[in-house]
């Protein structure tokens, strides 16, 4: 992978940042090539003679008399188009809902691709998942179901449930994501307003046999949490959603349908999403083809290879950006000062995902915030801190995230740019634009959560 503006990046640093910068990008895009989607697919889904093998699994497709593909997320072209390649004509088609602008990127056959928007749902979204309900209605136990889900699947892939509206799901989503709510409870809502997610999908295609590749955004890899687990058991209820909306203090400013709907389903009135106990499950099988530890790992050792002493640090690192990113620094400072835990030059990768508070009126994403945060406590040491988003996309910005470095504090000086006002603002956008710093690489294709670098020299 590579970056759009790396000599804009390698030009703003001088003697041992530019060095730093130019190992950071190589890092950054060896761990965003180990995700690639494809690769993570045919790294788990093989065919051999009429054996279709995925991990423990085979399915003899002499018994199968239709293949399906549905599903979707941000790297959901690239993964249609893996399993296309695999199958070839033995796929029968299938509809799977992408990022807006990303559909026409991939040469597919029988898999259509419909761009929809992310992080709000839209009408067009709906429209994909409707004609994916179609095409999985009526199968029979002799038809497979192959379900691609990714990152950014619950916008994505918007099913309003009786009741609810799209704008209800809209005014939501957006309520929480201004209040800085993590994946897993936003999607503990989303999973209780729409019958698409929280295994309902898997519901839906019975009694076809159904194998859903996934490929992980969310800390931990919790598999109903990832895309809001269309085919997996769901282990949130009523009562969850409902403790999430309250505990954002968004309750009342909720849409009348969504808390009737809520309080029906803690009343019992309403089904709940099916748990793990349900039958439906011994015909699905849930496989997990990337996340955020492969991208980690593949960061590590090429960072071994430039001659570092390198580690991973943590994938589950969550918190609010800018305060996750005085902890790097810290991080950082410790190293440089007295090179505990590992002798320098050194990298320690991070993996996770961050979330922002909006408060202010600026323009940035948790990766900018997240460097944002360090720069001050980094200021004149021989360190580097990088953050991206996996997906190419930091918030609502062009920008994968941003780098700082022990210079970083000073050309702000020198710009008249204050950290202080612009964290208050949520304006780190305006802040590495400046400055040139901002981390492009444009929409990846993948999304296996957030990656940060700090790298140390040894000079």
């Amino acid at each position: 992978m590579k970056f759009l503006n790396e000599d804009i990046i390698l030009a703003n640093g001088e003697g041992i940042y530019g060095k730093l910068r130019r190992d950071a990008l190589t890092i950054l895009g060896s761990a965003l090539d180990a995700v690639e989607p494809a690769r993570a697919v045919h790294s788990k889904v093989k065919l051999r003679g009429h054996s279709l093998i995925v991990e423990d699994k085979t399915y003899d497709l002499n018994q199968i008399e239709r293949i399906y593909l549905v599903g979707g997320g941000k790297a959901g072209g690239a993964m249609a188009e893996a399993v296309e390649s695999i199958l070839g004509d033995k796929l029968t088609g299938g509809v799977a809902n992408v990022l807006k602008g990303t559909e026409g990127k991939h040469c597919l056959k029988k898999v259509k691709l419909i761009g929809a928007s992310h992080p709000v749902p839209d009408e067009t979204g709906v429209r994909g998942v409707k004609e994916m309900l179609d095409i999985v209605s009526g199968l029979t136990r002799n038809d497979l179901v192959i379900v691609i889900i990714s990152g950014g699947g619950s916008a994505l892939m918007p099913c309003p449930a009786n009741s609810i509206t799209l704008a209800d799901l809209q005014t939501v989503t957006e309520k929480l994501l201004k209040k800085g709510a993590t994946i897993n409870d936003l999607n503990a809502v989303r999973k209780h307003l729409d019958s698409f997610k929280g295994g309902q999908l898997a519901k839906r295609c019975q009694p076809a046999k159904v194998l859903s590749l996934i490929l992980s955004d969310v800390v931990g890899d919790p598999l109903d949490t990832i895309a809001s687990g269309p085919t997996t058991p769901d282990s949130k209820t009523w009562l969850d959603a409902e403790a999430v909306l309250k505990k954002y203090d968004i309750w009342g400013e909720t849409p009348p349908a969504v808390k009737e709907r809520i309080k029906a389903g803690v009343a019992g009135s309403i089904p709940d999403t099916p748990k793990d106990n349900d039958p439906v499950f011994n015909r699905t099988k849930n496989v997990l083809v990337a996340s955020n530890s492969h991208a980690a790992k593949a960061a590590s050792i090429r960072a071994r290879r430039l001659k570092y002493k390198s580690m991973v640090l943590s994938t589950m690192v969550e918190g609010e950006a800018r305060h996750v990113g005085s902890v790097y620094a810290g991080i950082a400072r410790d190293l440089a000062s007295w090179g505990r835990r590992l002798d320098t030059p050194a990298a320690i990768i991070i993996g996770g995902e961050t979330t922002v508070e909006v408060k202010g009126t600026g323009k940035g994403g948790r990766n900018q915030e997240v460097a944002l945060g360090g720069a001050r406590l980094i200021s004149g040491l021989p360190c580097l801190i990088a953050s991206l988003a996996t997906d190419g996309l930091d918030g609502p910005t062009d920008s994968a995230g941003a780098i700082i470095d022990g210079a970083t504090f000073d050309k702000a000086n020198q710009n008249n740019l204050s950290v202080e006002a612009i964290l208050k603002e949520n304006n780190a956008y305006l802040f590495f634009d400046r400055l040139g710093d901002l981390l492009i690489t444009g929409p990846t294709g993948t999304n296996v959560n957030d990656l940060a670098l700090i790298l140390v020299s040894g000079d």
